[in-house]
């Protein structure tokens, strides 16, 4: 039995004692049986409107599984792109003992050293790209630094 059967019970209950509705206590009474009654059919709608809500909420975290499977996919071939770019080019590999850079094939003030967090890697970086978006070209993961105002202004100036 739901709320709005059990409310209308009550009242035929009520209605079953024949009280006298002109009394104090009789219009207490009904005005109580009329308060439960309207409740009752208010939460039926909320009740009614969660569910409609709980379909919409099913169908919206389909979708977005739906979305985070194709974003995957190209996600995956992206970075097999890449990969095959970086497997194209040929990098100078830094001995560490240049006398341009601290370890770095460089050689230009205007480029900065960064050890990639994700592979340990020893990367330059050109001064005039966002040091908190950057793209590790040894292991294609992008990841932010920190870079001394001092340092990034001189290299900027």
């Amino acid at each position: 039995m739901n709320l709005t059967e059990k409310s209308a019970y009550l009242k035929g209950l009520a209605d079953g004692l024949e009280y006298d509705k002109t009394t104090k206590e009789g219009k207490i009474i009904a005005a109580l049986l009329d308060l439960v009654d309207e409740m009752a059919k208010e939460i039926a709608d909320v009740q009614s409107d969660i569910a409609d809500i709980d379909e919409d909420l099913d169908y919206l975290n389909d979708y977005v599984e739906e979305l985070d499977d194709d974003l995957q996919t190209v996600e995956d071939f992206l970075d097999e792109e890449l990969d095959e770019d970086f497997e194209d080019e040929d990098f100078e590999e830094c001995d560490g003992d240049c006398t341009e850079c601290d370890g770095c094939d460089c050689g230009d003030e205007d480029y900065y050293e960064i050890v990639c967090p994700s592979c340990g890697e020893t990367v330059c970086f050109d001064g005039e790209l966002d040091p908190e978006n950057l793209l590790c070209p040894a292991c294609g993961e992008k990841f932010g630094c920190i870079v001394d105002e001092d340092d990034f202004n001189k290299i900027n100036d």
